[in-house]
């Protein structure tokens, strides 16, 4: 074999190489999707403190057109952020920020997120989770037809949200919101109670649909398996249950009956002057006898 086609075949298969090399180390852009704009996956997430609820009062001025100002809004179709906490809101300004939460009024809420860092969401919820929360009225109508038919709405909230199904294996919704519905900080477990039934319904049904572009969808797959099992009548009476749902108010005067009086104690009768004298002279007369007589 020549020379040269010893050398035409070395540079060939050095060319082979090369051109491996270079694909595997070139990675091909991924066009996102048209719903879905997201942060680069490998993107090192910002440092954070806890919220200053005094700096979020000035941040969350922009919230309180659809909000109120103190996170209690009127129209119900926006959620209740008041009594909220922290971390919850946080996490959820993420979502709408990463375009991950989509559902609703994703979209109305994305530009806002955007202009928010993660230390002032997390000064956003702080500002929302020192307010104190309100609550609507759960609907007491009787319902008409169908299995659960003399019930009362909110009869059949109560029951699922205290005891759940167990003959669909439906939990309580208090194991993880907790008995009054305050929520539950550490797992991020949102408060329910006295959310505006308009959005508790809406957002069920999101979870019943069981689609999320969520990256990290472990907790929105938690309630989607709740709620694939709940009808739209369970869905609109547990969500009429919450808005109804609050503690019982402790700046109004408790309703107990106050204590009865009782009688004052009779004054106690003086004993006639020769039953004092009698009872004296016993007393000296047994104090003079020796031990045991």
């Amino acid at each position: 074999m020549s020379q040269a086609r010893v050398l035409g075949i070395v540079g060939l298969a050095a060319l082979a190489v090369a051109a491996v090399a270079y694909a595997q180390t070139t990675v091909t852009p991924v066009a996102p999707t048209a719903q879905v704009q997201t942060a680069p996956l490998d993107a090192k997430p910002e440092k954070t403190v806890w919220g200053d609820a005094k700096a979020g009062a000035a941040k969350a001025g922009t919230c309180a057109a659809c909000h109120g100002l103190d996170g209690n809004p009127t129209d119900p179709q926006y959620p209740r952020l008041a009594g909220q906490s922290e971390r919850y809101i946080a996490q959820q300004l993420a979502l709408f920020k990463s375009g991950e939460r989509t559902g609703g009024m994703a979209a109305v809420m994305k530009p806002f997120a955007d202009m928010l860092t993660a230390q002032d969401a997390r000064d956003v919820g702080a500002h929302f989770a020192a307010q104190k929360s309100g609550a609507g009225i759960a609907d007491d109508t009787v319902i008409a037809t169908g299995p659960n038919a003399g019930k009362k709405f909110f009869e059949v909230g109560q029951q699922l949200f205290l005891s759940g199904d167990n003959t669909r294996g439906i939990p309580a919704c208090m194991a993880c919101h907790g008995p009054t519905g305050s929520g539950n900080p550490g797992p991020a477990y949102p408060r329910i109670a006295g959310q505006q039934a308009d959005y508790s319904k809406r957002r069920l049904e999101e979870y019943r649909a069981g689609t999320t572009t969520q990256r990290d969808p472990h907790l929105f797959n938690v309630m989607a398996t709740v709620a694939k099992q709940l009808t739209d009548e369970e869905i609109t009476s547990l969500s009429s249950y919450l808005q109804g749902l609050h503690p019982r108010r402790d700046d109004v005067a408790s309703a107990a009956p106050a204590p009865v009086a009782l009688p004052a104690a009779p004054a106690a009768t003086k004993a006639p002057a020769a039953e004092a004298t009698k009872d004296a002279t016993e007393q000296t007369d047994s104090s003079s006898r020796p031990l045991g007589g």
